[in-house]
């Protein structure tokens, strides 16, 4: 894989009405590789203006899918790849640095590679963090809805599979 710059710039971002449209991930693993027999953890993230943790997301551009949109935000902000799964839903939320309303899309990411080097290394902190740890961590209301939606996904599966088995 190459060494990619982070996207700047607002000339591509994509809009619906007055909000600005943004996608992120909630970048999940297991902690031993192992489904459904071990503990969940997910990857949060500093923001660059605080320390404050959050998800990986940002602007969803003209020139993508939300899907790609998400995994690059995840890569640019995190350093991570994985596989985007099915959309945990979209929020209505307030910029905090503007008198701008955002509409976020959030999807989870299974992890399959953590980079060494990426776009935003030198400007983040990142930390895997478990359920609990990361909506204590996390600063964003929205964003921890989005992480109960994953867990409750998550855990609906595991039961069904379980029963299956």
């Amino acid at each position: 894989m190459r060494y990619m710059a982070a996207r700047t710039g607002r000339h591509l971002q994509r809009y619906n009405k007055d909000h600005r449209l943004v996608v992120g991930c909630i970048p999940y693993r297991y902690k031993n590789g192992k489904k459904y027999d071990d503990e969940l953890e997910v990857l949060v993230i500093s923001s660059k203006k605080s320390e404050s943790m959050m998800f990986p997301k940002g602007g969803w551009e003209i020139d993508e899918s939300v899907e790609e949109a998400a995994s690059r935000e995840s890569l640019e902000e995190a350093g991570v790849l994985g596989n985007v799964e099915c959309e945990l839903g979209r929020w209505i939320f307030k910029s905090k640095s503007r008198e701008l309303y955002h509409e976020g899309f959030m999807f989870p990411l299974l992890v399959t590679q953590q980079l060494d080097l990426w776009p935003e290394k030198c400007a983040r902190k990142r930390e895997w963090m478990s359920v609990g740890e990361a909506r204590e961590a996390c600063t964003q209301w929205w964003m921890k809805e989005a992480l109960d939606k994953l867990v409750d996904r998550l855990t609906s599966s595991s039961i069904l599979k379980q029963d299956i088995l």
